[in-house]
């Protein structure tokens, strides 16, 4: 199991297409994906490769998530996620200061 913690970067936080690169990332791998907004009201862990999961954290810009991959394609899933978060998850994200 590896567990990630990522800041939302993209300007518009994880709503319909963000996460649906998202999701469409996750299913494509053999194990399983979690995902926790841990700067949010809501502490429930959600299914990362269900589009109303995703979509019903509402996670803003600027928020922590914890994603949570477990399985067989754990260590190459996780750093795509994590690259696909870190890019801005197909909306690009700010440059750093």
């Amino acid at each position: 199991m590896i567990e990630l913690v990522r800041t939302l970067r993209n300007p518009s936080g994880l709503h319909a297409r963000p996460a649906t690169v998202f999701v469409q990332a996750a299913a494509e791998l053999n194990a399983g994906v979690k995902v926790i907004d841990l700067d949010g009201d809501l502490t429930a862990e959600v299914d990362g490769k269900s589009i109303l999961s995703m979509l019903g954290l509402g996670i803003p810009s600027g928020h922590r998530i914890r994603v949570t991959v477990d399985g067989p394609d754990e260590a190459a899933g996780s750093a795509r996620l994590a690259a696909l978060i870190e890019s801005g998850l197909g909306e690009g994200a700010p440059e750093d200061s």
